[in-house]
Parts: structure tokens; C-alpha cells; sequence
């Protein structure tokens, strides 16, 4: 699951579910056995609420979704570069695909990882320079000592990353908030476009705060300070408790379900969606909480009529996390863009219609040399 601030409030209620469930399970059979709850039918329902909450994903997910051919995995790779940087944090760069190909820079969303680059990786490897790297405090890259979660931050690790991509311009393509990773990059460093950067691939994106731009935007924007920002700095410091909450929501199967909700229509396979929930589990909630809170002061409105180099905008059809309105705010007022959208798909269309976003990926990055 990609973390945006508008799915924030809904994964918490459904996080609080499943501490409740486990709970009042755990209530239930002990009232059982201190006999203040007489017959079979409490033992039942407290072994069905406790196994449920530590194995119910085992009967959700084969409920939800069938098996697919070309399920995604971890795939790492050896050519490696671990990366420091002056807030401390260190990035893992990994490097795909032959050394003297187009170089490609897949930033990802806030959230997973980029193992969740897996379809991109494998389809565009063969021609271009695939290089991923893990967000700061994400996979293997560690967090910044400075707590500094900031989309500038990321988007001055970013310049770092297009420093050791090699001599020919680089196409930067982003991810949800790896595309609001690129649109801050461009106001920070435009003396690169052109020169250093020969396009950018904006993927189910925004270009400002995305609680403008997502489904019930009215609602969340009224939500935001009352409720939406305090329950993010709650997190930041009740992080373990968090974590707890997560890793039950994924034992019991409901994490599943707001993965399925917020990123996808209802073609992806059962390892896509079983994948999409455990890169959503292993990211540390303190983390991810920080980062969202930066995503609230994110606007980059001005500076997408300053962008010369090509743009290809990326949008699933049915998003709800970045709705596509966004992607036409942004393909009206880049000088130099294209608009491209996957059919049916969510936030998640990257790999919900993983060759249909490789074959524009890779069409642009070739109209681009």
C-alpha cells in the first residue's frame, strides 16, 4: 500500500479493529476459563476471534484474489551501491540492466520499497539502465539521524543518485510521492533539466498537498488539522504500538483489504495484492508517519510550467489516492507533456497493468534520446 495522508485516518480504524478483535478474544476465553462465561459456544467464538487474528489472512487472501502467472519477489540485485549522505542516512542504489543503456531512475511511493519496481526491473532491463534506490528509513536504506523526512530532503538524494548514474542524461520516472520526489527536484536543481535529466515519467502523482487531489478531498481537508495531524504525530512517538497494530491488520487479513481499496481495481493477482500488503507491513510506522506529515506541506504548482524537458503523466483510471483530475491539472500546464492512462487500474497500476506501464515507460525513455 502506498501511505498518503488521506488513507492515514482509515488504515488506523482498521488497525484499531484488529487489536480489539484479539482482545476481546482473549477476554472471552479467559472469562471462559474462570467460568463466568458458561458453554461451548464462548470457547468457540474466543478460539475463532484469537486464530482469526493470527492466521485469517491464510482464508482472506485466497477469498479476495486467484494466483497469477508472473507473481511478483524480492528481487535484489548484486551490483549494489550503498550511498552516504550529510543527515546521516545512507541510500541503497541498486543497478539493472546493461552499463552502457539509457540510464532510467525509478524513484517509489511512500511505503514499500523498491523491490515494488519488480515488473519494471525485469521488462525494461534489457534495453535501458533500470537503477531503483530505497527512499530514506524504507528497505535498505537507512533513516536520517536528523529526522529530516522533508520531499526536499528526498529530492536532494535524489540529485545524488543522478550523480553516479553515469554520463548519459538519466529519464526520471517517480511513483506517487516518488513523482512529487521529481516535481520538487525540478524548482531545486533546473539547472540539470536538459543537460543531466532528458525527461520525467510522473506516475499517479500529484503536484501539491495530496490531500487536494485524493477521493473526499473536502472531507480530509477539513480533517487534516483536527484530527489527521495529531493522529500522525501520535505515531511518531507511540511507534511500536503502531507497528503492532500493522503486523496484526496483516496476520488477520484486514490490511488487505485497505491495500485492495486504496491501490487496486480488482484485477491484480493474489501475489500482487499479497505483496503490496507485506511491503505495506515492513515499513516502520514512526517512518511513515513523518513522511506523510511532509507530503501536507508539498506544493509544486508553479513549477510545473517551468519543467523544458518531455513529460509523460501516468494515471490509472481509477485512482482514488491521486485522482486523475491531478494528472490533467498537470498535463494542461507542463510545457512539454504526454498523458498516458492504464486501463482499469488504481494507484497501484503499475503493477495492476504492469506491461502496459512498461511499454509507455519504455516508448517515451527511446523518444527521449
Amino acid at each position: 500500500m502506498i501511505f498518503m495522508p488521506h488513507n492515514f485516518l482509515f488504515i488506523w480504524l482498521v488497525q484499531l479493529l484488529s487489536i480489539a478483535v484479539i482482545g476481546g478474544g482473549g477476554y472471552i476465553l479467559y472469562e471462559w476459563y474462570e467460568r463466568e462465561l458458561v458453554g461451548t459456544f464462548y470457547l468457540v467464538a474466543g478460539l475463532v476471534m484469537v486464530l482469526w487474528s493470527v492466521g485469517g489472512r491464510f482464508i482472506s487472501l485466497p477469498l479476495l484474489r486467484r494466483p497469477g502467472g508472473d507473481e511478483p519477489k524480492f528481487m535484489r540485485s548484486k551490483t549494489v551501491e550503498r550511498l552516504p549522505r550529510p543527515d546521516g542516512s545512507v541510500l541503497q542504489i541498486e543497478f539493472f540492466g546493461p552499463e552502457d543503456g539509457q540510464p532510467i531512475i525509478l524513484s517509489h511511493g511512500w511505503g514499500p520499497n523498491s523491490t515494488i519496481w519488480y515488473y519494471a526491473k525485469r521488462q525494461l532491463s534489457d534495453r535501458f539502465r533500470v537503477i531503483v534506490w530505497d527512499l530514506p528509513g524504507l528497505g535498505k536504506s537507512t533513516k536520517p539521524k536528523n529526522n529530516d523526512h522533508s520531499i526536499e530532503k528526498y529530492a536532494r538524494d535524489l540529485e545524488a543518485v543522478v550523480a553516479i548514474a553515469g554520463d548519459k542524461p538519466v529519464i526520471l520516472v517517480g511513483h506517487s510521492m516518488g513523482g512529487m520526489i521529481n516535481l520538487t527536484f525540478c524548482r531545486l536543481f533546473p539547472e540539470q533539466l536538459g543537460s543531466r535529466v532528458a525527461g520525467l515519467i510522473l506516475v499517479d502523482t500529484t503536484y501539491t498537498n495530496p490531500v487536494k487531489t485524493c477521493i473526499f478531498s473536502n472531507l480530509v481537508r477539513k480533517l487534516q488539522k483536527p484530527l489527521l495531524e495529531p493522529v500522525l504525530y501520535l505515531t511518531t512517538v507511540l511507534w511500536p504500538i503502531f507497528w503492532l497494530m500493522t503486523w496484526l491488520s496483516y496476520l488477520n487479513g484486514s490490511l488487505y483489504i485497505t491495500v485492495e481499496l486504496s491501490g487496486f481495481t480488482g484485477t491484480e493477482t493474489r501475489g500482487q495484492l499479497s505483496f503490496a500488503g507485506l511491503l505495506s507491513a515492513l515499513g516502520s510506522p514512526g517512518v511513515l508517519a513523518r513522511g506523510t506529515l511532509g507530503m501536507l506541506n508539498f506544493d509544486e504548482t508553479e513549477t510545473l510550467a517551468t519543467i523544458n524537458v518531455p513529460v509523460l503523466v501516468v494515471c490509472g483510471n481509477s485512482d482514488i489516492a491521486t485522482k486523475p483530475v491531478a494528472s490533467d491539472r498537470m498535463k494542461a500546464e507542463l510545457p512539454y507533456s504526454q498523458r498516458v492512462t492504464l486501463k482499469p487500474g488504481g494507484h497501484m497500476a503499475l503493477m495492476e497493468q504492469n506491461q502496459q506501464f512498461s511499454e509507455a515507460v519504455s516508448a517515451f525513455s527511446a523518444s527521449c534520446l
